[in-house]
């Protein structure tokens, strides 16, 4: 391990931090991990200062109201005809002789942000959107606060080859466990990642008793309040495979020494264990704050981040091996990851349609996985050192996608015949 490359996300290499308030750049501040982060900054007005947010364009009044309580200079949507709502909302929102903020709109603008004048980038994103956001953080030398794993899946050589040692934050709450723990010791000593995770909804059922999963089933998880593809994803474990592929990219671990174990309390949030048979776990209650907090602060912490445990109540901790059979997932996650090049890029398109399908009821839960395994299997082995840009990128994405939707329309069409 000693002879690897410096990992993307190491604790003990960081950049400088700016003296006083630190300047933040959110992207995606209408989702989950955006609103939680603009609820931190409130709380820390002397530690942070947004300068610039954008959005979707799908909730124009929530950005209005952001941009109007954190002073931004400049906010972005990604639907260009979202602009006439959100300068109205920003009109209503603003009081008589306030300048508004600039507005940036189209597909880049989120990108354009991502560059712009600031210490810390907050990839808030959620899909594989994020990677042209990503990567221009990275080019412009800012500190990346990664929720986005998805850029990280798709794109992970593009990723590697533009990020400096350190540069990059994760903010997935089992990242930012493992990030954490890796500050203990030195990265030679590093025998193992143990990545947690709750099992879901449906933990302790066989496949066939998955046949029949309804979507509202399946958008009930009983731990974390998530957005509905995120929420699948961890229904299908899918989300868990692609934390392995984002781990072994992020800290350069093979993927044979990066287990996963099902934690239904999701207290612990990820183990690291060393050559000597010590095990560092990082464990809170289930709480985004504490992620979003490291993400945006570190090397320091901010103080009452989120809720620390009771230590006075008596609780039980679990811990159970992953039923690899009922959820093949994260098999076919270090599947695509050890192939790499376009690979990861077609798992991750290929399921985001695949989510899209069983929400509107088109795809029965299992099929998910069937259909995202048929795709993956079309497209193939890459050459071994084939070279990969964003254009590949994106036209394994669209060709997984396409060849997605028509397995799922021939799958409907059977179910119905």
């Amino acid at each position: 391990m000693s002879d690897s490359p410096a990992p993307l996300a190491d604790p003990h290499l960081l950049f400088d931090t700016a003296d006083g308030r630190r300047d933040l750049v959110i992207l995606g501040s209408t989702g989950s991990i955006g609103t939680q982060a603009i609820d931190l900054v409130l709380r820390n007005p002397d530690r942070f200062r947004v300068t610039a947010l954008s959005a979707a364009g799908g909730r124009v009044a929530l950005l209005a109201e952001q941009a109007h309580l954190l002073r931004v200079s400049t906010v972005a949507v990604a639907d260009k005809g979202a602009v006439p709502a959100l300068r109205e909302a920003l009109r209503e929102r603003y009081g008589a002789g306030e300048s508004l903020p600039e507005i940036l709109a189209g597909p880049d603008a989120a990108a354009t942000l991502a560059a712009s004048d600031c210490h810390t980038v907050l990839n808030g994103i959620t899909g594989s959107i994020g990677l042209a956001p990503t990567l221009a953080a990275l080019k412009a030398g800012r500190t990346l606060a990664l929720a986005n794993k998805e850029s990280l899946i798709v794109g992970g050589p593009l990723v590697k080859e533009l990020a400096a040692p350190g540069q990059i934050i994760p903010v997935d709450s089992e990242h930012a466990a493992l990030f954490q723990a890796l500050a203990a010791g030195k990265r030679a000593d590093v025998r193992k990642l143990v990545v947690t995770a709750s099992g879901g909804p449906f933990r302790g059922r066989t496949r066939e008793e998955l046949a029949d999963v309804t979507r509202e089933q399946a958008l009930t998880h009983p731990t974390w309040a998530m957005g509905p593809v995120i929420t699948i994803n961890s229904a299908t474990l899918v989300n868990k495979g692609l934390e392995v592929i984002e781990a072994h990219l992020l800290y350069d671990i093979p993927f044979d020494r990066i287990e996963v174990v099902v934690h239904p309390q999701s207290y612990v949030h990820s183990m690291v264990e060393f050559t000597d048979g010590s095990t560092l776990a990082q464990a809170t209650p289930p709480d985004m704050g504490g992620p979003i907090a490291i993400g945006l602060g570190w090397p320091e912490r901010v103080p009452d981040a989120a809720p620390a445990f009771d230590w006075s109540t008596a609780s039980t901790w679990e811990f159970f091996p992953l039923d690899t059979e009922a959820f093949p997932s994260v098999g076919l996650a270090r599947h695509v990851g050890t192939l790499g090049s376009t690979a990861p890029a077609v798992f991750n398109a290929a399921n985001e349609e695949c989510v899209d399908a069983f929400l509107a009821g088109q795809l029965p839960f299992n099929g998910i996985m069937d259909t995202v395994t048929a795709v993956v299997s079309e497209h193939g082995t890459p050459a071994p050192g084939t070279p990969l840009s964003l254009a590949d990128v994106l036209e394994a994405e669209a060709w997984a996608r396409a060849r997605a939707r028509e397995l799922s329309a021939k799958a409907t069409a059977e179910a119905r015949a």
